[in-house]
């Protein structure tokens, strides 16, 4: 049994920690308590706080009704906004500071519905106890400080346990996004969760299918920026909830054969995302040093080998092959990043990653022409930093000399990109001949002819490098002079 950390030395150092914001949240304690009200600052700010760690958000929590919030921070914050008056929640700012504040409340489900049911409730302790966690159930009251922990949340984190305010059960059945939370938090702050959280969550798991697709996502999302998403992502396969929300994962766990004859694919995986973070530059670094957390690459390098299940064949003579995995795999990761509700550009950016980390292994010892490094170059684009860094976390052989031959063979890959892109500026590469010059050469009209035209000379470039216009044309009448449409008359 944990025994209660001392409160008032721990009080202190969380009141220092939140120093350059206690003068405005002082300030505006007051003037909710002299309109009659009650109002605390709440959940991660102050779990926060007592780790030593700023906090972006300042949420607090009030027996306000979202009306009279709102008239009370328009009197004191430069702008005020309704970030959802059904929620009870008013936000404001004051020069750089944005609070939240949100009326006592209940969430939960009915059971079927994909969004919560809003109940307010009328008091501090009515309000915490509908908590997420424990450690999430610890409020400071405004203006006068007082330190409100109900559920021993103090002692929890102290001990780098996660446990829920009530019953996980009821918790979970409130709201089935919490499951999901629990597993961000063993990722973000190193928690263990309690033996009933744990089991709730298995039992619960296919509740999670009553929530929308993009509160998954931003959840999900959530967890995979953390320092290590891996205790996170443990959690979730062993719990069953990846099984909903993401069931390509816990698919990887292949059964391997008695001779151990391939890598288990899940475990590959962990450790190609953590290799991959370890790649990332410094947060505000420049962008060719892909600044971490990166979503993209992360995604990626969780996702990388998802086509080997559907791809596993076992082979004459006792070999495992996981043909065109690489194909399969950014189909299916288009497909369930689409089904998350993610965005375009990462759909199209996380698939295209997974679609091209094998390509370095056709590099072999470094006999790649001119023409397929530029190719290289060009089919990855403005994603290359990131392919650079999924292929080499890539390698998780324990084989040193291998890891070392892999390491060498793609600097030397690297270099060579660098020399041909300062000397032909690839990421800008056309052909030499733009649509109007393709059009007047062949005399067509523009259309898709002049298209087709067009991607057989950036062909051509990409092949040959720079020929110069004069042998640019003469390539591009040779091949109109093979094409069915060439014996045409002009068209425009």
């Amino acid at each position: 049994m944990s025994h209660p950390p001392r409160i008032g030395p721990l009080l202190a150092e969380a009141l220092a920690q939140l120093a350059p914001s206690l003068p405005l949240l002082l300030e505006l304690g007051a003037r909710f308590t002299d309109a009659g009200h009650e109002i605390a600052l709440v959940g991660g700010p102050v779990r926060d706080a007592f780790l030593g760690r700023a906090s972006l958000d300042l949420d607090l929590t009030t027996s306000a009704l979202p009306e009279d919030s709102e008239q009370i921070l328009s009197g004191w914050g430069d702008t005020t906004w309704d970030m959802g008056r059904e929620f009870g929640t008013i936000g404001a700012r004051k020069g750089s500071t944005i609070v939240e504040v949100t009326t006592y409340r209940a969430d939960a489900y009915d059971g079927e519905s994909r969004k919560p049911v809003v109940a307010f409730g009328d008091s501090l302790l009515g309000d915490l106890v509908r908590r997420d966690f424990t450690v999430n159930a610890m409020a400071l009251r405004l203006p006068d400080l007082e330190f409100v922990d109900p559920h021993e949340g103090l002692t929890d984190l102290a001990a780098r346990r996660l446990r829920t305010p009530g019953t996980p059960e009821i918790s979970f059945a409130d709201d089935p996004l919490r499951m999901m939370r629990a597993a961000r938090f063993a990722a973000q702050l190193g928690v263990q969760v309690a033996p009933e959280v744990r089991s709730a969550m298995s039992a619960m798991a296919n509740s999670l299918s009553i929530v929308s697709a993009e509160r998954i996502r931003d959840e999900f999302s959530k967890l995979m920026l953390a320092d290590d998403p891996v205790p996170g992502l443990r959690l979730l396969v062993e719990t069953g909830l990846a099984q909903v929300m993401l069931p390509e994962l816990p698919a990887l766990q292949l059964e391997t054969d008695e001779h151990h004859r391939h890598k288990d694919v899940y475990e590959h995986s962990l450790t190609v995302l953590r290799q991959a973070i370890e790649l990332e530059g410094k947060p505000g670094s420049e962008p060719e040093q892909v600044p971490g957390p990166d979503l993209m690459l992360r995604l990626a390098a969780l996702l990388h080998d998802i086509g080997k299940p559907a791809t596993r064949r076992f082979e004459p003579g006792g070999g495992v092959s996981f043909h065109h995995h690489e194909v399969v795999g950014a189909k299916m990761t288009a497909k369930r990043l689409r089904a998350l509700r993610y965005d375009k550009d990462t759909i199209k950016g996380v698939s295209r990653l997974v679609e091209l980390h094998l390509r370095f292994h056709g590099y072999g010892s470094g006999e790649w022409t001119d023409s397929a490094v530029r190719r290289y170059i060009t089919d990855a684009g403005p994603l290359l930093q990131r392919l650079h860094r999924l292929t080499r976390a890539d390698c998780t052989t324990r084989n040193r000399r291998k890891a070392e031959l892999l390491r060498r063979t793609y600097d030397s890959l690297e270099e060579r990109i660098a020399v041909l892109c300062e000397q032909e500026e690839l990421a800008k590469v056309r052909p030499e001949l733009d649509g109007n010059e393709i059009g007047a050469v062949l005399g067509i009209a523009p259309g898709p002819l002049v298209g087709r035209a067009y991607k057989y000379l950036l062909s051509v470039r990409l092949d040959q490098g720079v020929l110069g216009k004069e042998a640019a044309t003469a390539v591009l009448q040779q091949w109109w002079s093979q094409q069915p449409e060439s014996g045409a008359t002009d068209q425009r």
